[in-house]
This record gives C-alpha cells, sequence and structure tokens, in this order.
C-alpha cells in the first residue's frame, strides 16, 4: 500500500513517519495555501491512500487570520479530496472536536448537531464538509487534545514552564479526551487499509480514555515527571485568549470500534511513552 501524506514535521505526520514507509510531503514542496499545487501532486501520484495530517492549527491566530486558515484547513482539503474522486483514491482527513459548541456534559456522537464557536473550529468544518461533498470514498477522523513529543503541545508547553516555576494556574472547566499522536497516527494507518480493502469510509471519532480536565491532565504529567508543582485550577474566564474554547469536548467513540475495532487509548499510558522519549520519566 502506497501512502502519501500531506504533512511532515506535524505531530500526526511524524508518527506517521515513525511507523510506515510512506511519502511525507512538507512546506518545502506543497504550499497548502495553494490548492491548485495540491491538487498537480495527487493528479501525479501513484499512490493508493492519500492522508492528510496537515492543518492551520493556532486557534488564536485564526481569529486574525481567517483567510489563510480557510485556505488550509477548508478550501485545500476540498481539492484535494475532489481530485483524489476524480482518480479514485481514498482519502483520509483529520478534523477536530472544534466543530462543536462544548455545551453540555455528555459524549458527542458523529451525528451530532455542530455549532463551532471559534474561527479555527469553523474552517475546519467547512473542510469536512467540502471532503464529504467531494463524492469519493473518505474517511474523516475528529480527535481532540493531541499531544507526542514533537512540535508544540501542552504537555510540552506544562513542561517548559516547570523548569521555572513552581505554581501554575491551569483550566479547570474544559473537559475533553487527551490522545498521543502516535495512536492516531496508528488509527490512520488501520483505516487507511480498510479503506484500501473495501470499506466504505464516513465520519468517525477517536480519542484518548478517561476524559479529564486540563488541570488534571498537568497534574499527571508532572506526577509522571517527578516534577513537584502545584497546579492551582482556574475558570475558563479567568485565561485570556483570542478565541473561545468548548467546555465540552468529550467525544463518543463507539463507533469506530464497532465500524474497525479500534478501541480508545489510555492516554495516560501514551503520556508515558512521551516523557520517556522526552527523558523526563521517572
Amino acid at each position: 500500500m502506497k501512502i502519501l501524506v500531506f504533512g511532515k514535521t506535524g505531530q500526526v505526520a511524524t508518527e506517521l513517519q515513525r511507523q510506515a514507509k510512506v511519502v511525507a510531503l512538507g512546506r518545502d514542496l506543497v504550499d497548502l495555501t495553494d490548492p491548485s499545487i495540491c491538487a498537480a501532486v495527487l493528479d501525479a501520484t501513484d499512490a493508493d491512500v492519500i492522508i492528510n495530517a496537515a492543518a492551520y492549527t493556532a486557534v488564536d491566530h485564526a481569529e486574525s487570520q481567517e483567510a489563510v486558515a480557510t485556505l488550509i484547513n477548508s478550501t485545500t482539503p476540498r481539492i484535494m479530496a475532489e481530485t483524489a474522486a476524480i482518480h479514485k483514491i481514498p482519502f483520509l482527513h483529520i478534523s477536530t472536536d472544534y466543530v462543536f459548541d462544548g455545551s453540555g456534559d455528555g459524549q458527542w456522537r458523529e451525528e451530532d448537531p455542530v455549532n463551532p464557536i471559534n474561527v479555527y473550529g469553523r474552517t475546519k468544518l467547512r473542510g469536512e464538509e467540502g471532503v464529504r461533498a467531494a463524492g469519493g470514498v473518505h474517511a474523516i477522523l475528529r480527535t481532540s487534545w493531541v499531544f507526542s513529543a514533537h512540535r508544540n503541545n501542552f504537555v510540552k508547553t506544562m513542561l517548559r514552564l516547570s523548569e521555572t516555576e513552581s505554581v501554575l494556574n491551569v483550566v479547570e472547566d474544559q473537559i475533553g479526551k487527551p490522545t498521543p499522536a502516535a495512536d492516531i497516527a496508528a488509527t490512520l494507518l488501520k483505516m487507511a487499509e480498510a479503506l484500501c480493502d473495501g470499506h466504505p469510509g464516513g465520519t468517525y471519532h477517536y480519542a484518548g480514555k478517561p476524559w479529564t480536565s486540563w488541570k488534571a491532565f498537568a497534574c499527571e504529567t508532572f506526577a509522571q515527571a517527578g516534577r513537584q508543582v502545584e497546579v492551582k485550577g482556574i475558570p475558563s474566564s479567568s485565561y485570556l485568549s483570542a478565541a473561545r474554547r468548548p467546555l465540552n469536548s468529550r467525544l463518543d467513540c463507539s463507533r469506530i470500534a464497532a465500524d474497525f475495532g479500534i478501541r480508545a487509548p489510555d492516554w495516560r499510558a501514551g503520556l508515558r511513552d512521551v516523557l520517556t522519549e522526552l527523558g523526563y520519566a521517572k
């Protein structure tokens, strides 16, 4: 199975390259703000399946850079999916819990009404819509709170801050499911194989278990890393940011388990792996 990946240095793209032989396209080869370049790459490819692991993920910056975020998260994925459909190549696309508004305290199912509350979420939702409308075989994987030993993410930020701070204020009223990038990559590879074997695809949720708060996630990080840091919980209203965040990002992952036999990973085990790789594990 020949796999073409859009993205090269991001968290999931990095893990895809570690777990499988893929052709990964970074910014040096493709400009995601120019959909025609991506279409030309797909016109020339002999890949059996395509995974789009690239996105504009700077949630706060997106509030003031909506045009760029729209190109990368909405327009380009649609063009990718349309071109893939023309060539009858299965297309996998990563999306986000941010397509929901975060209301309530239940777990979001794939068919629940979407209602993004920030620019990032709106652009990712339009990307989803474009992929579906393209009409080809596809899978959209919504995930949440991604972390790894690569790039910027919550775990690495907490570790960096703990180098100089003994007390940290961390939001405690946002609830979600941290997800190791390594497990997302493994899931995409399994789904890619299934789509190549005739699985019809669709929209799926995949996130870690159990759900937790950012505060509790930080506490677990410091406990596993052996860091003596006091973590004080604060409400979202006390954390100034350009973009609003959903308070409830719990994703129901029963559909992907039923259709692919893929179970939600324990994020605490994934955290141990990441801390070991970073050299912080006790």
